[in-house]
């Protein structure tokens, strides 16, 4: 019966793959993958929306992705931010003590 069970899973999981695709998670990388990571996005994939996402010490790095990736290799494509979301997400660390974390998640769009 878990082999049965197994396979949707997978399916399950390669759809919710192809929904992310055009999502960019920010982290410890170098600065240029991810500003690499957005113009290819738009370029090369013909993506109409990507979103650039980040937790905790990230957020700054996502933003200034964003802002190098418009301003300067996606100058003539017309890129806009259509949307920017934050919040925050509630951890438990190891001594069980509640932690939050800071998320931003900006949304561009090729008008």
């Amino acid at each position: 019966m878990e082999e049965e069970n197994q396979p949707e899973k997978n399916q399950g999981n390669k759809e919710k793959n192809s929904e992310k695709d055009n999502v960019i998670f920010v982290g410890i990388k170098p600065f240029m993958n991810y500003v690499t990571g957005v113009v290819m996005q738009f370029q090369n994939k013909g993506q109409k929306e990507v979103i650039v996402s980040a937790r905790g010490k990230f957020t700054s790095k996502a933003i200034d992705v964003v802002e190098v990736a418009r301003r300067t290799f996606l100058k003539e494509e017309n890129i806009k931010i259509s949307n920017i979301d934050i919040s925050s997400e509630q951890f438990e660390n190891k001594e069980g003590k509640r932690i939050f974390v800071s998320t931003i998640e900006i949304t561009l769009v090729k008008e």
